[in-house]
């Protein structure tokens, strides 16, 4: 008896989605627009992410050594610049390969046949975990006696930290807003078609009928039209983002940067945008119910 009467309910669920075709379509497209727009926040912050960690995982600082120490004292202070913090590792550079490296960028190399390694530097190239406290970093190197100059790029480093915490928090900020206005939008659609089914309510409730029977038919219907609307907003930035993805890299902006693939993440955005919207479906019709079940 249990098994026919949860039947029914289910039945009726599914029955009430194309008996409000209108008021569904409206609800699905809500759904899709606002997963959207917020999961094309989310992949820009995702990619933003990737660039910064290439960025930290290339970036170096150059700690020049005082002229005057010899090729072994200038190795030996090796240890504490390993020491650190936020040194992930060093690399000692002699004079001799400071020279062939500088010179390698020339195609004539004869203009460095007269031109002695003593006019360069012992130094360290320098990669760091956290390219936020490279500023530190800088400050802590010159702390080390022996080390006469330290070349950090500031404010690249900075620039690329500020524009990714800033995209973190507006995506953060609209995810929450779309998630409310989702299920704001879904309740206020659910709720004028639940409108035309007050009275059928009202003598639902007069004939005993329990809030959780009445309103389960509305939850299915719910959990349906957010899921359905989910997969199709997934659908719909999987394209969006191969399309643009593809554009990005077949244009001169391709060279400079890094685009994650969306086989990466499409899991994971397809079990987001799925319960997302079975969330806000069920929770947009549970709002939508309320007041009628007040009789």
């Amino acid at each position: 008896m249990k098994s026919n009467k949860f039947g029914y309910l289910i039945h009726e669920g599914f029955k009430s989605i194309f008996t409000h075709g209108f008021m569904s379509f409206a609800t699905i497209t809500i759904v899709v627009a606002c997963l959207v727009i917020m999961g094309s926040f989310s992949l820009i912050a995702v990619n933003i992410d990737k660039m910064i960690s290439t960025l930290e995982s290339n970036n170096q600082i150059i700690g020049y050594v005082e002229e005057t120490l010899s090729e072994n004292e200038a190795k030996a202070l090796q240890p504490k610049i390993e020491a650190l913090a936020n040194v992930r590792s060093c690399q000692f550079v002699t004079r001799e390969e400071a020279m062939k490296e500088f010179a390698s960028q020339y195609d004539d190399q004869s203009l460095f046949k007269d031109v002695d390694a003593s006019v360069f530097r012992d130094r360290y190239i320098i990669y760091l975990d956290d390219i936020s406290l490279m500023s530190q970093t800088e400050q802590s190197l010159y702390n080390i006696t022996g080390i006469a100059k330290v070349n950090a790029f500031l404010q690249v480093a900075q620039g690329f930290v500020t524009v990714r915490n800033v995209v973190s928090a507006v995506s953060m900020v609209l995810i929450v807003i779309l998630v409310i206005v989702s299920v704001f939008i879904m309740a206020n659609t659910i709720k004028l078609a639940t409108f035309s089914r007050r009275e059928e309510i009202a003598i639902m409730k007069m004939v005993g009928a329990s809030n959780s029977f009445i309103r389960f038919p509305f939850v299915v219907e719910g959990l349906m039209l957010g899921l359905f609307g989910g997969i199709l907003a997934f659908l719909i930035e999987w394209g969006i983002y191969d399309v643009v993805t593809n554009k990005v890299m077949q244009s001169i902006v391709g060279n400079l940067v890094t685009v994650v693939p969306f086989n990466e993440v499409k899991l994971v955005m397809l079990a987001i945008y799925a319960g997302v919207g079975l969330v806000v479906g069920a929770f947009g019709s549970s709002i939508a119910i309320r007041n009628y079940l007040k009789v």
